[in-house]
């Protein structure tokens, strides 16, 4: 078991929001607070919000916030006597635990111990059937029965949806172990998968627990996460909203009989997958989660000031009958991502932020901030309570429409439609909802601009001229219409197309944030963002080509293979090629049979987002090969 003892000083080892969070109840508790930080996150909120702050490497996590040795030598250095992970990095690293116990510090989490035998999907599942805790069927890979079908895949050694596949035919079997093994390896460096059978349309409900070293294990009720993408979260709330009173003791009572089995200390979360009147154990997580707020809100508490008595040694201060759930509460996750193009990381400045006022942010992505793909993509929870769900979900949609992210790509507005939408208000979705169901198909194509986006666009244009002159570039103005209109007309584009604007009227029943240079205005509405361009009078007008040659990279990453070479006959979406971003292989796929005639990159080279990787010219009267 983890020593506990009483400590003055913790070093917290993450960054962005959760870093912050959790350096603000160090402080709380009247600890000194320590951070860490790497090449890109120098000038980072985490690092000025902290007594002190070390720094750890260069930019890359593996050489830094991934680097046991290099956190261990910022705790020496900096003299801190506890270490608080956060989650994601190195939070359920049972040598990192350990490494931290061996040098004589309190690991504020869990035992190196328990985290061996929780941390991996195969240990915990045997551990939970001893427990008493219900599981789904388990198969061998080699000898799945075709009855078994759907199955699902997934990594033992870790989590968040990386080496995971759902597997719905055994023609399709082989295909999914590989890419899944090729996941896994590099995500956790351990391909051992797991197959088990699939429940369609679950729910995924969690419970959060905590024990102390006093043999107190308390359960903080449910949590329900089943709105996802790529097997991710995207929205969620405390309590559930759909389990009955069976299921909800079912679930808590063995949540917390799970603990007992492994002597649990600290924060944690089991996962489950429910179906009606049927829960099924998925995996524990020995960490703070991402979710841990809406929690919070909903029973009053600060985990993360748990975590640091449990770890000094206190017993809990309350009982399992004190702790009370009160209301309702929704957490939505701000990725830099596009919705709209299956989910891809987005990278770019963030010229102006705006984050809601009146509810719960965590989030340290300010104006200015460069945003890039060397760390996890999110940049931001908004958290909000009511007194019933009903009310908590309209605080949320009003939380989303008062966000805005201009200048990078964001989730925002998709996010927003999906908290306004008729199923999620009616609680009728499930894990797999947004991938399949045809409810989901709407929210997932690119909305067009409200009317009277173009007018605010080119407001915002005018004032900025008026502002800086002539100057192409100055600082980013971010404002919120109001005034009296401009007596004035603006050419913009939007798309190729031109449009002309007459600034004649006033707009006075849409909220919008906007940010402008001399060339380019960048309009936010209910969260989702447009850009129009000024027409540029020395370029003439090109014609519309029927067919385009250039295959980009749609998001920012590395070149993780090559299949083509200059001169190849390929098929209609024969793969050219495979991009790797935040441990998520995108195929890029040729768009029509033809000739390969360039090819732009090499395996492990970096692009950037929209950088020509192959370009393939039509060539129908030749015969063509496939992938």
């Amino acid at each position: 078991m983890a020593e506990a003892r009483p400590f003055t000083s913790v070093l917290v080892t993450n960054r962005g929001e959760i870093a912050r969070r959790v350096i603000r109840a160090v402080r709380e508790a009247g600890l000194r607070s320590i951070a860490v930080y790497s090449d890109a996150d120098a000038g980072a909120a985490h690092v000025r919000d902290a007594d002190a702050a070390v720094h750890i490497g260069p930019t890359p996590a593996v050489a830094s916030y991934l680097s046991i040795e290099a956190i261990m030598r910022a705790a020496h250095r900096c003299g801190a006597e506890a270490i608080h992970p956060g989650y994601g990095f190195l939070s359920e690293r049972a040598d990192f635990a350990r490494a931290v116990a061996d040098a004589g510090l309190v690991f504020i989490g869990p035992s190196a111990r328990v985290m061996d035998a929780m941390g991996r999907k195969d240990h915990a599942r045997a551990i939970a059937e001893r427990a008493g805790v219900p599981v789904t069927e388990q198969y061998d890979a080699a000898a799945v029965p075709p009855a078994a079908y759907p199955v699902i895949v997934k990594a033992a050694a870790g989590g968040g949806g990386k080496g995971m596949r759902i597997v719905s035919t055994p023609a399709a079997l082989e295909d999914a172990l590989a890419a899944a093994r090729r996941e896994a390896a590099a995500a956790f460096g351990d391909d051992t998968l797991l197959v088990e059978r699939y429940v369609e349309a679950g729910r995924h409900v969690e419970a959060q627990v905590i024990g102390d070293h006093h043999g107190s294990v308390l359960h903080l009720f449910e949590r329900d996460c089943s709105v996802q993408r790529r097997h991710q979260k995207v929205i969620e709330e405390a309590p559930a909203p759909t389990i009955s009173a069976a299921v909800r003791t079912q679930l808590l009572e063995s949540s917390v009989a799970l603990c007992r089995e492994v002597g649990y200390v600290s924060a944690g979360t089991v996962e489950f997958l429910v179906s009606g009147e049927e829960i099924a154990f998925l995996e524990m997580n020995t960490r703070l989660q991402v979710e841990h707020p809406v929690t919070e809100l909903v029973t009053g508490l600060d985990l993360v000031r748990l975590q640091l008595l449990v770890a000094a040694g206190e017993p809990l201060p309350l009982t399992q009958a004190e702790v009370m759930c009160t209301g309702h509460a929704f957490e939505a996750r701000i990725y830099a991502e596009d919705p709209y193009a299956g989910f891809l990381p987005q990278a770019g400045r963030a010229h102006l932020v705006h984050w809601p006022a009146d509810v719960r942010v965590d989030a340290a992505l300010e104006s200015g901030q460069e945003v890039t793909t060397a760390y996890d993509p999110m940049l931001g929870k908004i958290v909000v309570h009511g007194a019933d769900r009903e009310s908590a979900r309209h605080a949320l949609v009003a939380a989303l429409d008062d966000t805005a992210v201009l200048g990078l790509t964001t989730n925002t507005g998709f996010v927003r439609e999906l908290a306004a939408s008729r199923a999620y208000a009616d609680a009728q979705v499930h894990t797999g909802w947004l991938d399949s169901d045809p409810a989901a198909h709407d929210l997932l194509q690119a909305p067009s601009p409200p009317a009277g986006t173009a007018e605010i666009a080119a407001r915002a244009w005018a004032a900025r001229r008026v502002v800086v002159g002539d100057e192409p570039f100055g600082a980013a103005d971010g404002w919120r219409l109001g005034g009296a209109p401009a007596e004035l007309m603006v050419e913009l584009v939007s798309g190729g197309e031109e449009i002309s604007v007459a600034l004649d009227r006033p707009i006075d029943d849409i909220a919008v944030a906007a940010v402008a240079d001399a060339h380019a205005v960048t309009v936010a509405v209910h969260g989702q963002q447009w850009t129009y361009h000024r027409p540029d009078p020395m370029r003439p007008r090109a014609a519309a080509t029927t067919a385009d040659a250039d295959v980009v990279s749609p998001m920012p990453g590395t070149v993780l293979a090559v299949n083509v070479a200059d001169g190849a006959r390929v098929a209609a979406g024969a793969v050219l090629g495979v991009v790797e971003a935040m441990k998520m292989e995108l195929a890029l796929t040729a768009p029509y049979d033809g000739t390969v005639t360039q090819v732009t990159v090499t395996v492990g080279e970096q692009v950037p987002l929209g950088q020509v990787l192959f370009r393939v010219d039509p060539d129908a009267a030749l015969p063509v090969e496939g992938p």
